[in-house]
């Protein structure tokens, strides 16, 4: 596509964002997907393994496969879920918490970067932006049935 699209500059910012914070976790002998991970489980309770996937956007399959991961190097437990005896807890190890403070340490170094070169008012009608497409997609208002752009 030639014209730049909202589309196109989300997911050529995000693939560049991505290949940069898989490129960093490789420092930490991690990648991306575990970082992430890492900061989705919560350092004190421990979080259920069925409220893992949606609060990351992922599929079990996927989530499966990086949790299994992430057991074998020793950076979570599995325990069973006192309030739900089907239900299993995701619980960081020492090694976990240590790996999510390397984890949590590059997010929030993009952030300063990121923001030093931002005002706050353009930072601001960034972040309207992209609540307002989540917003539009969440809701479902961008392909209806008597849309008269959705042509795929």
């Amino acid at each position: 596509m030639k014209e730049l699209t909202i589309d196109y500059a989300l997911r050529a910012t995000w693939q560049s964002v991505a290949r940069m914070y898989n490129e960093e976790a490789k420092n930490f002998d991690t990648t991306m997907a575990v970082g992430f991970t890492l900061l989705s489980i919560d350092p004190k309770t421990g979080t259920p393994s069925t409220a893992l996937g949606p609060k990351m956007g992922m599929e079990a399959t996927s989530l499966s496969r990086i949790l299994k991961n992430m057991e074998e190097k020793g950076l979570i437990k599995r325990k069973p879920n006192p309030n739900d005896g089907r239900g299993v807890l995701i619980h960081l190890t020492d090694f976990g918490l240590e790996k999510r403070k390397d984890s949590k340490d590059v997010v929030l170094t993009f952030n300063e970067v990121v923001k030093k070169h931002l005002t706050e008012e353009k930072l601001n009608s960034f972040f309207e932006v992209i609540d307002t497409i989540n917003k539009l997609v969440v809701d479902k208002k961008i392909y209806t049935k008597d849309s008269k752009t959705n042509k795929l």
